[in-house]
This record gives C-alpha cells, sequence and structure tokens, in this order.
C-alpha cells in the first residue's frame, strides 16, 4: 500500500477510502466479541459505543450504518493489513456515565484492539477520556463543540472539516456582507443544552453580534424537551428577522413545527443536524423551503473517496448516505489509513502510540476532502452552507461548490 514518506517539514498524504480496509459483524448485544477477547491472527476488533437509543437515537443510527457500510465495504477490498475487522458495538443509551462504561468494557473486558468515537459531544468527552486513560487512539465522528478541544486530549482527531463554533462562518460572512438596507437586524437562539448544539448556534451568535445584529431571544433548553410552544412563542413574538435553532434532530423538528404553527415567518432559518437528517422533508412535510443549515458533507462532492462511498453506501442501503454516514465513514477511513501506514492494529501502548503520533504529523484523504489536525485535534478545513430549495437540500456555500443561490429572504413556510 503506497504512502509517501514524511519528512520534517513536510506532511505526507494518506490514500482514500479504496485502500483503507474492514469487514464487518457488529454485535449490538451488551455483550460478545471474540471469544478470547480482541482480534486474532485473521481478525482486528473494532470497538464502538452509540446512542441507538435516547435522546440522540435518530443521527446516533445515521453513524452507525456509516461505520457499519465502511466495514463493509473495505472487507470486500482485502482487510485491514490483510485481516478481517469485526465492529464490535454497544448502545450508550444516549447516556454519559453509560457511555464511559461501554467503553471502559470495550478496553478491559473485550480487549478490542481499535476504538472510534460515538455521536454527540456529550457522549464523546466522557469516551475520549477513558480512551486516553488508557492509551487509546481516538477518532470520532461528531464531538465537535468547543469543550472538546479544552481538555487536552493528545489522543484525539475529529473527522470531520470544521469545529462547531466555525460551522456558521460562511454564512456569518455572507450575511454582514450585505448592504445595510438588506442585512438583519435582529436574531433570536434556542439551543439544546448541549455542546454541540450550543456551540453551532453561539458560534453564528458571535459573529452577528460583533457585525451589529441585535440579539432578542436566547434561550437554552434541556435535551429531553418536546414541548416547545413556550420558546416559539417568545421567538415568534420577538418578531426576529433571523432564527437559529442550535438543534440536533427531533427538537428542531419540534422546534420547526412550533414556529410554523405561530405563523412566524423570518427572513432567515438556520438548524443545525436537523435539516440535513434523512427523515426531515418527511418531518416537516412541504414546509422546508429556505431552511438552512451548515454541513460537511455533500454527495457530489468529487473526490474519488467520495464517488466510491457513495455508489457503495447507495448498493447497501437503497438510499444515499447523509452527513453521519460520512462522518462516520471518514472517522473509518483515518483509523484506516493510520493502521496500515505504521503496520499495526493492537491495543499494545506501542502501537497505540505509533498511530496517534502519525495522524499528528499526515494529512488523510477520505470523503470530505483531505483532512489535517493541529495539536488538539481541530480540522483545517471549513463546512459549507446547505439550504432547502425546490424540495432538494442544496449547497449553496461557497460559491465554488453551490448547487443553487443563496434563497433570501426565506420565503413563507
Amino acid at each position: 500500500m503506497p504512502f509517501t514518506k514524511s519528512t520534517a517539514n513536510k506532511r505526507r498524504r494518506a490514500v482514500g477510502p479504496a485502500l483503507v480496509a474492514l469487514t464487518l459483524a457488529s454485535t449490538l448485544a451488551a455483550c460478545g466479541g471474540a471469544e478470547d477477547g480482541g482480534g486474532s491472527d485473521d481478525e482486528i476488533v473494532i470497538g464502538i459505543s452509540l446512542p441507538l437509543t435516547g435522546d440522540f437515537s435518530e443521527p446516533g443510527k445515521g453513524i452507525q450504518r456509516g461505520y457499519e457500510a465502511w466495514a463493509a465495504y473495505v472487507n470486500e477490498n482485502g482487510g485491514l493489513l490483510g485481516r478481517d475487522v469485526r465492529l464490535e458495538m454497544l448502545d450508550d443509551q444516549s447516556s454519559a456515565e453509560r457511555v464511559a462504561a461501554d467503553y471502559e468494557k470495550l478496553i478491559n473486558q473485550e480487549q478490542v484492539d481499535l476504538i472510534v468515537g460515538p455521536f454527540s459531544t456529550r457522549l464523546v468527552i466522557p469516551a475520549a477520556q477513558v480512551a486516553q486513560d488508557y492509551g487509546y487512539l481516538f477518532v470520532e465522528p461528531a464531538g465537535a463543540a468547543p469543550e472538546v478541544f479544552e481538555e487536552g486530549f493528545e489522543n484525539l482527531f475529529y473527522a470531520a472539516p470544521a469545529v462547531a463554533d466555525d460551522h456558521y462562518k460562511l454564512l456569518a460572512e455572507h450575511i454582514l456582507a450585505m448592504p445595510e438596507g438588506e442585512r438583519p437586524k435582529t436574531a433570536a437562539y434556542a439551543s439544546m443544552d448541549d455542546p454541540f448544539a450550543q456551540g453551532t448556534a453561539y458560534g453564528l451568535k458571535d459573529a452577528l453580534e460583533e457585525g451589529g445584529i441585535e440579539t432578542v431571544v436566547d434561550e437554552v433548553y434541556p435535551p429531553n424537551t418536546t414541548d416547545f410552544s413556550s420558546i416559539a412563542a417568545k421567538v415568534a413574538d420577538s418578531k426576529a428577522d433571523i432564527v437559529v435553532g442550535g438543534s440536533q434532530y427531533q427538537d428542531g423538528v419540534n422546534l420547526i413545527v412550533s414556529l410554523q404553527q405561530l405563523n412566524y415567518q423570518p427572513k432567515l432559518a438556520a438548524f443545525s443536524t436537523a435539516p440535513t437528517e434523512t427523515e426531515f422533508a418527511k418531518a416537516i412535510g412541504d414546509k422546508t423551503q429556505g431552511i438552512i443549515a451548515p454541513t460537511g458533507y455533500t454527495t457530489k462532492a468529487d473526490y474519488p473517496e467520495n464517488q466510491e462511498f457513495v455508489k457503495f453506501f447507495e448498493e447497501q442501503y437503497g438510499e444515499a448516505p447523509g452527513e453521519d454516514e460520512a462522518n462516520a465513514w471518514t472517522t473509518g477511513q483515518v483509523v484506516g489509513a493510520a493502521v496500515e501506514a505504521v503496520d499495526c492494529a493492537e491495543p499494545d501502548p506501542d502501537c497505540q502510540a505509533k498511530l496517534i503520533d502519525w495522524l499528528r504529523e499526515n494529512e488523510v484523504d477520505t470523503v470530505v476532502g483531505p483532512l489535517s489536525w493541529d495539536d488538539k485535534g481541530r480540522p483545517q478545513s471549513a463546512h459549507m452552507i446547505q439550504q432547502w430549495v425546490d424540495g432538494e437540500i442544496k449547497i449553496v456555500m461557497p460559491e465554488d461548490q453551490a448547487e443553487a443561490e443563496f434563497v433570501f429572504p426565506k420565503p413563507a413556510w
């Protein structure tokens, strides 16, 4: 497998998914794995805990599909280091306490060879702490909040283009560049009490406030909130030009429906995560027009790795992948590239240290483009902005990737 040799001052590029291989045998029970723990001469076991039930179950299942598709693809292409890989998957039930216990079990009892991360910053931080305590490489698909990178993890790498507070960077720049007479003047924010959701919403809030756009509503709600009538009433009463939801999935859907019922008509509506989920249009119906979300992924990106991914995923699932699936697949690519480069995949501390060190000094080609990281595990790229236009979610920023013109003001929903 060809990799260019690194030098002191030059990064190496790693190959894409066609050369990063795995196999699949997902286990959703709370126990299982190889009979003697970990992998054998014929297989490598990768441990994962995911929120398959609870508050984060919808995106959690997207991450699951991405991991499984990646593993199946790689299994068909020769394995990792010539060995099959089995996914040992546990359900953390969207619980931070449970996710930490799951990774303890995967490392100590199942003795897995490698681990990859769960969904949600709330779950990534305790999982990453367990991984660091045991010296494991920890590549994760969905922990983008600033808190993740302030914990001092030396083993963590986020497998997406940008961290949460930069997700709306292109949108903020566009809004603030509008002529003064067209530019929105007020904004309302409602965010789940979740580091990722708040990081995404407040990253935009900070940029817009600095540019002179007044905050007229700032609400934070618990993750288990289902009734959004009071929050929606505050937003509607404010008549804010912009509404921003720091949402995961179901909360974003519920808030949007509540706002629609009040006939609140903002000029711009931006919600993190929810609008990119495959079930979003079914949940909202024909009132998606103009809704915005940041994304690190599009099926139309012309990276060779992405073309292979989309083709394989559609064959497996009968539909196109979403961002969650792409981020999980990317996580696998990153881990696989490191394993192939350093020629090891064992729980041994020396092997894990080599994997970590290699990723610190290299760039990996992935379905979301080339990824490299700073010393805190933050990716050094940017998110795109998507918008629902004529029944489809399309890239509208940056201009060189745009599939449609940015629609402003947003049509009535």
